[in-house]
């Protein structure tokens, strides 16, 4: 079982905080288009394309800048070389202000069963601070039209901790989604990234930093009124109702197999191969062009496989499993994990259930910290 990422890099405009490969121009859209989908069909020819596909997510980027038709061939290529499991979740990352229900209805059509709404804000001042194409008026009619036109998977974005947002507003943001009874919400904590607009700003001190003490409040805001609602925190970032988790991303957590196709895309062979596309669209779509995929690609060490394991392990419910880490790995290591996280079992930010460490709520505070200080620096 495996899954497929697709990277499209189109965007309207560049958001404050972005540092994901895209670009504002669609110049070469049509060959990258091309390219993509050559790319799968190089794939299927180096026989690495033999296993059942349970997920596709079509990310960027903004994909929803496409047309139904140009979704459908990549979607069309797709099922002429992988196999795809009938029961597929197949979902498209999506803005707001390319959301119309006529739209909606052709995604449908097509076979697209989830959708990933980048609404951000329910604050139309922060929106524009961020860049965002969209305002709130849209963001609650696009969330409307895609409940009328049927869809009952779909999830929407939001952002935490930027220098706009209050308490107070936050709540708002967080109310109005439980107010629209929307079944899935990842929410981040604004980072400041290199390269990024928000990055310039504050080097140049003409913002003030991330306050941090306020991050941590409007997060603790966020587990509450979600965990209150009946949504489960399944990871850090990702709450969802009973049955609406994302599949897909959870292949991640889960350390499952992988494809990405597009330029930046990576991919992981769910064992210890990990690559990654070349960023850059030129050069990408000449390479296709001339039969070659461009990825560079590393193979994890012991140590490497472990330490991931602790840290997409503790970012979820159900914890990292010590006794498939002894498995896996060796009991030694197993027990070194649990002699190394005894502070944090004394001090409430762990515990341990059925012989897996498990965050608490005060815990996902420093899940980050806390994983690192498990990690090995090197395995014998």
């Amino acid at each position: 079982m495996a899954g497929i990422y697709i990277h499209i890099p189109f965007c309207r405009q560049a958001c404050t905080y972005c540092n994901f490969h895209f670009s504002t121009t669609i110049r070469q859209k049509k060959q990258l288009l091309d390219a993509l989908k050559e790319e799968i069909v190089l794939t299927e020819k180096s026989n690495e394309a033999a296993t059942l596909i349970e997920t596709i997510y079509i990310g960027g980027g903004t994909p929803s800048l496409l047309s139904p038709d140009e979704i459908d061939e990549i979607l069309q290529t797709l099922k002429q070389h992988f196999s795809i499991n009938k029961n597929a979740e197949i979902t498209l990352e999506a803005n707001p202000d390319d959301i119309s229900k006529e739209i909606l209805q052709f995604w449908k059509q097509m076979g697209i069963n989830r959708l990933s709404l980048g609404v951000q804000s329910f604050n139309s001042a922060e929106l524009l601070w961020m860049n965002r194409a969209h305002n709130a008026e849209q963001s609650l009619h696009s969330i409307n039209e895609i409940i009328e036109t049927g869809f009952t998977n779909f999830s929407v974005d939001l952002i935490y901790g930027s220098p706009l947002l209050s308490n107070d507003d936050f709540i708002k943001n967080v109310q109005t989604v439980l107010n629209k009874n929307i079944p899935h919400v990842s929410a981040y904590a604004l980072t400041v990234e290199p390269k990024t607009a928000l990055y310039t700003q504050i080097s140049k001190k003409k913002l003030a930093p991330i306050d941090e003490i306020r991050q941590a409040e409007q997060f603790d805001i966020l587990v509450t009124m979600m965990e209150a609602a009946g949504y489960e925190q399944y990871e850090i970032s990702n709450f969802a109702k009973p049955g609406f988790r994302s599949r897909h991303n959870s292949s991640y957590w889960q350390g499952k197999a992988y494809y990405g196709f597009g330029p930046a895309a990576h991919s992981f062979d769910g064992n210890n191969i990990r690559r990654w596309n070349i960023a850059n669209n030129a050069l990408y779509i000449k390479s296709i062009t001339q039969q070659i995929i461009p990825f560079e690609e590393e193979k994890l060490t012991i140590t490497q496989q472990l330490n991931e394991r602790i840290m997409i392990s503790l970012r979820t419910m159900e914890g990292l499993d010590l006794k498939k880490v002894a498995i896996d790995f060796d009991e030694n290591y197993a027990d070194q994990i649990l002699t190394n996280a005894q502070s944090y079992l004394n001090n409430n930010k762990l515990v341990l259930t059925e012989g897996r460490l498990v965050l608490t709520k005060e815990g996902r505070f420093f899940a980050d910290g806390i994983a690192s200080d498990l990690f090995f620096d090197s395995l014998n």
